[in-house]
């Protein structure tokens, strides 16, 4: 009977301090402002402790400002399990926030979000069968990085925090490379969670238009097909549909090389952002995209309907999201082929009815030429041209496994954040694998997010008997995670680790020669080998500068000689066939 009292009496108690809790946030007290990242927190922090068994703030791992990564999960059974919360067959809608603090209307629109989860039977209703994984404040450095004019388009709020993050990276280029901590524990929070649904709340510059909200959903040709279908055929027209009915009706994200009245395209969401980071694990993304020049409280107010929009949709089509998603996962493990870049397609160019406002040009103040503005007194409603479609440029057939030397523990750390299973050799063993060899590519002249990035990569193939150690990694082909492997592992994949600069050091030729001194093993190699010599003077035939360079010429015999190191250029991630993937099994037990 005592510890009835005592229950009667704790339970009591938190009824209580919910009831006497204000749950006003800081927006609705002045709708253009936005906490700070420490407000934002406590808010948080004092709604975890009013409501213990529906919502719990979890920290998990660091970010570059020193501050742990915060996640808000609301369960309404009060398990906050991942593994129990999967057995039940629930889905998991996954929401980001301030990856650029400047854009905070994903802050307040979430603390009310949260809010109404918790106060409201009718959203708990909504989440039976959905747990919300929330990030309340992802770039926190860049949160405490406040002011007021680093958004100089933007319409409000009074004070804001700056793009990039505390080592002044873009958060939203970083989820391959993984440079920042807060890229780091992201991956590991993201696998550990899987969420079905992710949305990364933003706000848009660009061109004027109508709408308060555009939207940018994961660029369909890159999605697995059976998502795909469900996305463009079900879910997506929900969305529009419901975003409608709450009087803020939105349109494709106004990507245009110009103005609107020109067309505009979809985005092509490459891994390095949030929405082709999560493609990469078959979860179909969203970045709602608020306008800049929209009042403040009207883009916070339809970023909080989009989230409930998006949960209203997720409720009545729960049992096609868990269908799409098995399926896909059951094929991803099976796919044989992967694509790995894209061009927009330009034979397959739609129409979109757009609300826009007419571009004039009239004379600037500033430079005395003409200036482009949008007229807002001439607004219009008509068809203009959207591609929407990517076709892949580059596609590669998976290998059984490709094996990595354990010196590669950078490459090591990011396949086991995301969730790929690793294998270790037990031995050392002489293995024949296919490699790369790197030829031609393009590589950016100024740094990208610290960066030297590669593309266009050329390659040729090997066959070779290499040795590896005990200890070295192997990593399947048979995993859910198959894409995110392929897509970072294969060099011509757009944000590759090779493109992203994690192999430049096999680009550099480390063994050379002294001219005087070669020139006789030169001369004497090419007379016991025609072949080469006739290719040399092919070469010196083709190519008047190569014909005038001596050094040059000595090096392309060089390349052709035993003394040339074979390490150079050569990509050292091996891939295995079947047959010998499955011979290492037998040996090494895995």
């Amino acid at each position: 009977m005592k510890y009835i009292t005592i229950l009667i009496f704790v339970l009591l108690h938190f009824t209580i301090s919910a009831q006497q809790m204000d749950y006003t946030t800081s927006f609705e007290k002045d709708p253009n402002s936005t906490p700070t990242y420490q407000e934002t927190i406590k808010y948080y922090e004092n709604l975890a402790k009013a409501f213990p068994n529906k919502m719990q703030l979890i920290s998990k791992g660091n970010t570059d400002a020193g501050y742990p990564l915060l996640t808000v999960v609301i369960d309404m059974e009060g398990d906050f399990d991942t593994k129990k919360i999967r057995a039940k067959n629930k889905q998991v809608l996954f929401v980001n926030n301030a990856i650029h603090p400047g854009e905070s209307c994903g802050v307040d629109a979430s603390m009310m979000l949260i809010k109404n989860c918790l106060l409201q039977k009718e959203m708990q209703k909504k989440l039976k069968n959905t747990v919300i994984v929330l990030i309340p404040f992802y770039n926190i450095g860049g949160g405490l990085n406040r002011g007021s004019h680093s958004r100089a388009n933007q319409n409000g709020p009074h004070e804001h925090g700056f793009r990039g993050n505390a080592r002044n990276f873009d958060l939203n280029r970083d989820f391959i490379k993984c440079d920042t901590k807060n890229a780091q524990t992201f991956n590991q929070i993201y696998s550990q969670w899987r969420p079905e649904i992710f949305v990364d709340n933003h706000t848009s510059n660009g061109a004027d238009y109508q709408y308060t909200m555009t939207l940018i959903a994961t660029q369909s040709d890159k999605l697995h097909p059976t998502l795909a279908g469900y996305m463009n055929d079900h879910l997506l027209p929900a969305l529009y549909k419901g975003m409608k009915a709450k009087d803020w009706e939105i349109t494709p994200y106004v990507y245009a090389r110009d103005t609107p009245d020109g067309g505009i395209s979809a985005f092509l969401d490459l891994p390095r952002y949030s929405s082709g980071y999560a493609a990469l694990h078959n979860a179909i993304s969203f970045m709602p995209e608020t306008h800049m020049l929209k009042p403040y409280k009207g883009r916070v107010e339809s970023t909080l309907a989009f989230m409930e929009t998006m949960i209203q949709t997720m409720n009545q089509q729960y049992e096609t999201i868990q269908r799409v998603r098995k399926s896909a996962d059951a094929q991803t493990i099976n796919q044989t082929s992967f694509d790995l870049n894209w061009t927009m397609d330009s034979e397959k160019v739609d129409s979109v009815l757009f609300k826009g406002y007419e571009a004039k040009y009239k004379t600037s103040e500033v430079t005395g030429l003409q200036r482009l503005y949008y007229d807002r007194d001439a607004p219009y409603e008509k068809k203009i041209a959207y591609a929407g479609n990517y076709k892949a440029t580059v596609s590669v057939d998976k290998p059984a496994a490709y094996i990595i030397p354990k010196a590669y523990t950078d490459i090591i750390d990011r396949l086991r954040w995301n969730g790929v299973k690793v294998y270790r050799l037990s031995y050392d063993k002489e293995i024949e694998v296919e490699m790369y060899r790197i030829g031609e590519m393009d590589s950016r002249k100024q740094p990208y997010e610290g960066h030297y990035l590669h593309s266009n990569v050329q390659l040729t193939k090997e066959t070779v008997k290499w040795n590896y150690y005990e200890g070295d990694y192997i990593i399947q082909l048979n995993q859910v995670a198959n894409r995110y492997i392929m897509e970072t592992l294969e060099p011509q994949g757009a944000d590759s680790f090779f493109a992203w600069n994690f192999f430049d050091s096999i680009l550099m030729q480390k063994e050379h020669f002294s001219p005087y001194v070669f020139e006789d093993l030169a001369a004497d190699f090419l007379r016991k080998n025609p072949a080469i010599k006739e290719k040399l003077e092919e070469k010196r035939k083709n190519d008047p500068e190569f014909a005038k360079n001596a050094y040059a010429q000595l090096q392309f015999v060089y390349e052709h000689t035993s003394h040339y190191e074979p390490t150079h250029r050569l990509y050292p991630i091996g891939r295995l066939t079947k047959s010998e993937l499955q011979s290492l099994a037998e040996s090494y037990g895995f």
